[in-house]
């Protein structure tokens, strides 16, 4: 007995303040919040324990259910954009091109911008205005005799968060490019030039070699995206504000705040953490499997 606490003594108090930080300011923070989800709590009313009353008032509300929706359009429409642009130039780059670490860098730069400021440029490329005084990107149509194509961009019933997934597609799929890069040099020379010797075209080759090699990195990069996409906030804010049109879960739950309703920003809060787990626990899991597997 004396000898395993010997053993895990010295470590135990080596990682024991990361572990009181963490249980106060993560998991105790996320108690809190849910025990305030379950309160009527506002600025004008005295807290009162309600249950999951938040939880089915919201999932009954059309506001939320809108918010939703804008989320699950902008989240497929994120997701897909950053892995298709990702995958191609990382395999362009791999196929070899001229500075390489020219393109690389000018892939990876736009990561390197806070949402907030990659916000405001776009909000201006997105300017729903037509005609002779359109600015941005409907400035652009026009100017080139296309201003059949302008668009009213995030103003768009429905489909107007398709738009609003452009900048975020623009600032993160040199991060996924970056992601699938790795995976490419990862996989050995020796690999392919045993495929091709054995009369593999460069459809099997990638079909049968170079794809299941890259499947974990594109399922990391998958869950990556998909949580940020989930969580997306500060880029709508800069681009469009706090507007109906617009709104996703994040932004309700900050109009909420704002408007003093506690209760229901806590449960809005809730039921992002619970989708972003939705990702990242199967994640978690099929990575431990992975892991023992190899041992």
């Amino acid at each position: 007995m004396r000898k395993g606490i010997r053993n895990w003594g010295p470590p135990l108090l080596l990682i024991s303040p990361t572990i009181i930080i963490v249980a106060i300011f993560v998991y105790g923070l996320i108690g809190v919040n849910v025990s305030t989800a379950m309160t009527r709590d506002s600025a004008l009313t005295a807290s009162e324990f309600v249950g999951l009353a938040n939880f089915t008032d919201l999932l009954s509300e059309p506001r939320f259910l809108h918010s939703l929706g804008n989320l699950g359009i902008f989240t497929v429409f994120f997701m897909v954009g950053t892995m298709v642009f990702g995958f191609l130039w990382a395999w362009l780059l791999d196929k070899g091109v001229t500075a390489e670490g020219v393109f690389r860098s000018v892939y990876l730069f736009p990561m390197a911008v806070s949402f907030v400021a990659s916000g405001v440029v776009w909000r201006w490329l997105l300017s729903p205005t037509k005609g002779d005084r359109a600015s941005g990107l409907n400035g652009l149509l026009h100017s080139i005799g296309l201003g059949g194509l302008q668009s009213d961009w995030f103003q768009a019933p429905g489909w107007g968060m398709a738009a609003m997934a452009m900048p975020a597609i623009w600032q993160l799929a040199g991060y996924v490019m970056a992601l699938f890069l790795s995976g490419f040099r990862g996989i050995p020379e020796e690999l392919r030039e045993a495929a091709r010797m054995d009369g593999a075209s460069e459809w099997k080759l990638y079909r049968y070699v170079i794809f299941p090699q890259l499947s974990p990195v594109a399922l990391s990069a998958l869950v990556i995206v998909a949580h940020m996409s989930l969580k997306v906030f500060d880029l709508i804010m800069s681009v469009t504000g706090a507007i109906y049109v617009t709104e996703v879960p994040a932004t309700y739950m900050w109009t909420a705040l704002t408007g003093a309703e506690y209760g229901k920003a806590s449960a809005i809060a809730t039921i992002l953490l619970l989708l972003v787990c939705i990702f990242i626990i199967p994640y978690l899991i099929y990575t431990a499997r992975q892991e023992r597997r190899s041992r």
